[in-house]
């Protein structure tokens, strides 16, 4: 079976945001304001439709097998996150009323996988290796030597996994008041 990985368009919603929903948790609440998962995923449909924020469909690719969706990634270059997150912050703060203010989840000279997750009917089946793997070599076609991502510390089965494919932690890292490690691959 071929692996295909290609840029996302608007119509990939239906399908990404329900991975991009499980992969963040609870994060989703806090990113788009709400308070039930209806509404989340209502909020993530919206926002992948945008252009302007990091979990649009422009930083979105899609992992195909034999032209079925699989899986998806969120990929963006650490720099471009300030200017992502403070779109997202003035859509939050239009919507709710509220100031809210986003933690920065990468550094700015480096790659940042913030979302990767495969469907699952098609996890085991090498879906998430083709996924990191287009996230290397995009880093890479950029000339950039740094790519991240930060993984919950309880998740040791992730961190063993990111590990053995030449990810290290780099050190500890906050979001939205939980503990993770941000580990970094020098490619």
């Amino acid at each position: 079976m071929k692996t295909f990985v290609r840029k996302a368009i608007p119509e990939d919603a239906s399908f990404s945001v329900p991975l991009i929903l499980e992969a963040i948790g609870d994060i989703a609440y806090r990113l788009t304001g709400e308070t039930n998962k209806q509404a989340v995923e209502t909020a993530l449909m919206k926002l992948f439709i945008r252009s302007d924020n990091r979990h649009s469909y422009r930083y979105t690719y899609i992992a195909e097998k034999n032209g079925t969706p699989a899986g998806i990634l969120v990929l963006y270059y650490g720099a471009e996150a300030v200017e992502l997150d403070l779109n997202l912050s003035s859509w939050l703060n239009e919507k709710k009323a509220v100031r809210v203010s986003l933690d920065r989840e990468a550094h700015l000279d480096e790659w940042y996988i913030d979302t990767v997750c495969v469907h699952p009917d098609f996890r085991g089946s090498g879906i998430g290796t083709a996924l990191l793997t287009y996230a290397e070599h995009t880093a890479a076609e950029h000339g950039d030597s740094k790519l991240s991502l930060n993984v919950e510390t309880k998740k040791e089965a992730a961190i063993r996994l990111y590990e053995r494919i030449g990810f290290s932690i780099t050190e500890p890292w906050t979001i939205i008041g939980d503990s993770f490690h941000h580990m970094v691959k020098h490619l």
